[in-house]
């Protein structure tokens, strides 16, 4: 028996709720169960009483914000020791349509891929201004680079993962998931799908960035900080290659007076570059000693999978962990094609 949960993250969203869950399906192709997990990041207006009575199967209530970055892990977990083969994230929001779930998941359950991420065609897409445009193409391309995957969408939430790609998965990031599992994917055996999906235009402003500059700011320092961590070796050798090419830029003054046989003078560029070139040698050294961090870092992530492994065959119930009330609508009406109301 296969089984199909959709997990959504909460903050706060008591009224959107009702709205998603006309739009999430109890019946998906190729799952014999489809259930419903809310994870409620430290709600202050009822989300998880709504949530009981809209009919979710599952609860997680985190007792105060975490962030989203924690939310989504904790809800991965869960979903794991509920049993799930394949679990699908969308936000409260309403701005992923529950009718492409079943597409979302097709490259997962065809088997050509462990992870599917919903493209919404940021580069054409209505609502978005165009800077933000720009900015959300130029960043999934950034991404991609980082990855080594093709994400044109690297900041979409609707995204599904088979239970093998979930018990990988370690989230360590505090500002979004979507940037880091990406990078992490590119540097392990996960394979990333891209599935075309519609995009319903929301009025509310996002509340990870307050304006495109905070996003700039937010993403560029999170996208260095997630490719240092899993690529250290390449980041400080680059660094020590542009230190060492100065060393000897400031050196060359010297250099062509040594060579037209005046060695004397330029002691300011010699003690320059000399300092240049050590502070090169020393970069390249924390380089290594990362490395090896990094091969402590992949060791410990064997383990944690391990370890999820075991919880999982033995049954650990997950942590924070409520059960929903999904017999109050155990029958809704099918899903409903348009935009849901805000």
């Amino acid at each position: 028996m296969t089984k199909l949960i959709v997990q959504v993250p909460c903050l706060n969203e008591a009224g959107q709720l009702p709205d998603l869950v006309r739009h999430l399906p109890r019946q998906v192709d190729g799952f014999d169960q489809v259930e419903w997990l809310v994870i409620d990041d430290g709600s202050t207006d009822g989300t998880v009483e709504v949530a009981r009575s809209v009919g979710f199967d599952h609860i997680v209530r985190l007792p105060v914000h975490k962030g989203l970055a924690i939310a989504f892990q904790t809800g991965l977990d869960a979903a794991l020791k509920l049993g799930a083969d394949v679990i699908v994230n969308t936000d409260a929001d309403g701005q992923y349509d529950g009718s492409d779930i079943s597409r979302l998941v097709k490259p997962i359950l065809q088997g050509e891929a462990d992870m599917a991420v919903g493209d919404r065609g940021v580069a054409s897409a209505e609502g978005f201004n165009w800077t933000k445009r720009r900015l959300q193409t130029l960043g999934s391309w950034v991404v991609s680079r980082a990855s080594g995957t093709r994400v044109p969408d690297a900041t979409s939430g609707f995204r599904a993962y088979n239970r093998d790609a979930a018990l990988q998965l370690v989230v360590v990031t505090a500002f979004t998931y979507t940037l880091e599992t990406l990078i992490q994917a590119g540097a392990t055996s996960v394979t990333v799908a891209n599935v075309p999906i519609e995009r319903h235009h929301v009025e509310r402003p996002s509340r990870l960035f307050t304006s495109n500059w905070d996003y700039i700011k937010k993403s560029i320092g999170g996208i260095s900080r997630i490719y240092a961590f899993y690529r250290p070796l390449r980041v400080f050798t680059s660094a020590s290659a542009v230190l060492a090419v100065a060393g000897l830029a400031a050196w060359s003054p010297f250099l062509i007076s040594w060579a037209e046989g005046d060695p004397h003078g330029h002691i300011q560029s010699i003690i320059l570059g000399a300092v240049l070139i050590i502070a090169a040698v020393q970069i390249f050294a924390l380089g290594i000693v990362a490395d090896l961090l990094g091969k402590q870092r992949v060791l410990s992530q064997f383990t944690l999978e391990r370890v999820r492994r075991l919880e999982v065959h033995t049954g650990t119930p997950p942590s924070h962990y409520e059960p929903g009330d999904p017999a109050s609508v155990r029958d809704p009406a099918p899903p409903d094609s348009g935009p849901p109301t805000s």
